[in-house]
């Protein structure tokens, strides 16, 4: 069973997909960067508010499929520069206090809208 989940809350797919696929007991969100719902502008500051951005969005998408950061197993994180790394983790950092997920982290040539950050996430669904 396989099913597609889209929220307001989150800023919606640019192209064609989705912003998370519920399959498989698990939750796979697609890469959120840090634009504003309300807006649908970037946010005010540099890559640690950037963060915390992907993170208000990505609870978002989280909660439409039934789950949250809580639930979640393993991240992907992609960075414009990894000179920003220091910043990104710390606001990370913020978001999981406690058993944090497995992460990846690499630097991307380019990422959508020439954003700094972008996060994906994996999460089981309970």
């Amino acid at each position: 069973m396989r099913q597609t989940v889209a929220t307001k809350g989150a800023p919606g797919a640019i192209g064609p997909y989705s912003q998370a696929v519920v399959a498989g007991g698990f939750v796979f969100a697609s890469g959120q960067i840090p634009i504003d719902p309300k807006t649908g502008e970037f946010v005010e500051g540099g890559v640690a508010e950037q963060t915390d951005q992907v993170f208000r969005n990505l609870t978002e998408v989280l909660k439409a499929a039934g789950c949250g950061l809580e639930d979640v197993v393993k991240t992907t994180v992609f960075l414009a520069d990894m000179n920003d790394f220091a910043a990104m983790n710390e606001a990370y950092g913020r978001h999981f206090k406690t058993e944090p997920p497995a992460r990846s982290t690499v630097q991307a040539a380019r990422l959508p809208r020439d954003a700094r950050v972008e996060i994906d996430v994996i999460a089981v669904k309970r």
